[in-house]
């Protein structure tokens, strides 16, 4: 794999764990998320004119990511209200790059060969097994809560294939990426207005300036990725953003002083092996 690609993709995987880390100001995950996805569209609307419009053989696979992703956040929210992070993060995040490739291989004709593979694979490992803490969890698993995880981690394997594909018909890949929040950030205003009403707006107005500092970390880290997704194998790129999980376990164990656990230990080894394969790729 191309050495600036790799390192751009962990560089967009470091930006999405680290707005993550710091959006946990006590916001409930409704208003979190349509706040992210307003400050996404406004930061995109301002470089829109830049970066232009993308060609209209894109503007289909735009607007079913849209939709798309409405579908993925009403169905992360509705996770995290049936179960536990430690048990709705890992199936969502750690699955959806193995569907990913399996989609990409069978529908787009990618072929990914026995490294790209066995790195996917590894680094799923690794990502299922950081995420769930050593195992802790698995014990408690809610079937409600496993079957939104599972529909979450189908969404993202959705999103992902169709904003590569439709990132390679649009001319430009930051052109679809800047009008892809646009369409977002209304889409999910309304939908939570349908959900909430007035309240979850001022729920948000009194957090306004995390929304424009997250939603310009969430384009920056996902625009880079459909970049990415244009000159490398979607599936590579999908299984490379979840290295999140790693620079997250990172964060957390450095400023938030959480123990550093054996499970952990080997759970990041296996990411790095994941890594070490997909760069040979």
């Amino acid at each position: 794999m191309d050495p600036l690609v790799f390192a751009a993709v962990l560089f967009a995987a470091a930006c999405h764990a680290s707005w993550n880390a710091t959006i946990k100001r006590g916001l409930d995950p409704l208003a979190t998320t349509v706040l992210i996805s307003i400050g996404a569209a406004i930061v995109s609307a301002v470089f829109l004119p830049v970066v232009g419009l993308p060609a209209g053989a894109a503007w289909p696979w735009c607007g079913a990511s849209v939709l798309i992703h409405l579908v993925y956040f009403a169905a992360l929210i509705e996770s995290y209200r049936a179960g536990d992070m430690g048990q709705v993060y890992p199936i969502a995040r750690g699955s959806a790059p193995l569907m990913t490739a399996i989609a990409t291989t069978a529908f787009i004709g990618e072929r990914l060969g026995l490294l790209g593979w066995s790195g996917i694979l590894l680094l799923v490992a690794g990502v299922m097994l950081l995420s769930l803490r050593g195992g802790r969890d698995l014990a408690r698993l809610d079937k409600k809560a496993v079957g939104f995880a599972l529909f979450t981690a189908v969404t993202i394997c959705a999103y992902s294939v169709v904003d590569g594909v439709g990132a390679r018909h649009a001319g430009n890949p930051n052109s679809y990426s800047a009008a892809l929040f646009v369409g977002t950030g209304p889409v999910m205003l309304a939908y939570a207005l349908a959900r909430r009403g007035g309240d979850v707006i001022a729920a948000m107005g009194r957090q306004w300036s995390l929304g424009l500092a997250g939603g310009t970390l969430q384009l920056g880290s996902y625009g880079i990725a459909i970049w990415a997704m244009t000159v490398a194998p979607i599936a590579i790129v999908a299984a490379l953003r979840e290295t999140s999980v790693l620079f997250g376990a990172v964060i957390a164990v450095t400023f938030l002083k959480e123990p550093l656990r054996a499970g952990r230990v080997v759970a990041a080894l296996m990411i790095v092996a994941g890594l070490t394969l997909i760069r040979l790729y």
